[in-house]
């Protein structure tokens, strides 16, 4: 059997990557060395004490190390977080799990990533779930990290249509001068999983009551995590197929497990920072009508079974 990859998350845990940090944590494939925070679908600190939570939770010991407060050049998101239409049914404050025993890293999460990558001997990929303030600053600090980080797979972007806007997804959207810095970055195996792929891979309530009978910690809890995602989806965003909701940043550590899990193809992307309608929109070339060179693949299709069969035989551990 191969030695599991080594990989580090950057996340705004919410309530997906709570679920991408069980997966991640949990499959034998994968040695989770470390997760990092990043404001996003929380503030900062409430994405560190749900990480925490979610490690404890399944006592697991990985180091997490709290990021970035702010956007990278703005002062809050294109629209301010106060008055953005989130009522935090989607992601709250606190999930529903106990609260941490467990503190972060005293080391901020730019520095931890910049000293890893660049004295790493053994590849480390990684996977950013969140907006892309962490990962943007690194390169900005440090430009030589891009030819040290071997793999990058990032949840992020829409090319149908977005979840914040109707062009944009909230990941890119919540920090598009960043994304488009890591886009455009140069890094030389560069996936993008986005919400065309995260929307076809839905989970169900039946689904969930399956997750529950696995009777493990991980299992209950994702149950019902993702069952506050099907109430806020059914109410909020209701996908194709009621009762059931996608789970985004899991498909990126799925796909690591098994590429099969999704389908897709390479293109260029780019990230629109000033449209007044279309701020944060991923800019997909699947035409080539700029000649440009395709800078990441891209995952426009997902397996659903595929995927579900590979989280609940996970969160049955």
């Amino acid at each position: 059997m191969a030695d599991p990859r080594k990989l580090i998350l950057d996340v705004d845990t919410g309530t997906d990557d709570a679920i991408a940090l069980m997966l991640a944590a949990l499959h034998p494939a994968i040695e989770l060395i470390a997760a990092t925070t990043v404001n996003g679908n929380n503030p900062v600190a409430h994405c560190t004490d749900n990480t925490l939570r979610v490690f404890d939770l399944l006592s697991v010991d990985v180091p997490v190390f709290e990021g970035a407060a702010t956007p990278l050049v703005r002062d809050d998101f294109p629209i301010p977080r106060a008055v953005l239409h989130r009522d935090g049914s989607m992601h709250p404050r606190e999930l529903p799990i106990p609260p941490p025993r467990s503190v972060k890293q005293t080391q901020r999460a730019v520095e931890f990533l910049v000293e890893t990558y660049m004295a790493a001997t053994d590849p480390i990929t990684l996977v950013p779930v969140g907006p892309l303030t962490n990962i943007a600053t690194a390169v900005r600090l440090e430009p030589r990290i891009v030819d040290r980080i071997p793999q990058t797979v990032i949840m992020g972007g829409a090319h149908e249509s977005g979840n914040t806007t109707p062009s944009a997804e909230f990941n890119i959207w919540a920090d598009p001068e960043a994304a488009r810095i890591v886009l455009s970055a140069g890094l030389a195996d560069l996936t993008l999983v986005p919400l065309d792929a995260t929307h076809q891979a839905l989970v169900s309530a039946d689904d969930c009551v399956r997750l529950r009978a696995t009777g493990t910690p991980a299992g209950m809890a994702a149950a019902a995590i993702i069952e506050g995602r099907i109430a806020a989806y059914d109410d909020l965003q209701p996908m194709d197929v009621s009762g059931a909701a996608p789970v985004h940043d899991a498909l990126c550590i799925a796909y690591l497990v098994d590429p099969e899990v999704v389908r897709g193809r390479r293109v260029h992307v780019d990230v629109e920072t000033r449209g007044e309608l279309t701020i944060g929109r991923t800019v997909m070339d699947t035409h080539d009508r700029f000649g440009t060179p395709a800078n990441a693949f891209v995952a426009f299709e997902a397996d659903a079974p595929r995927f579900f069969s590979l989280l609940l035989e996970t969160l049955a551990r």
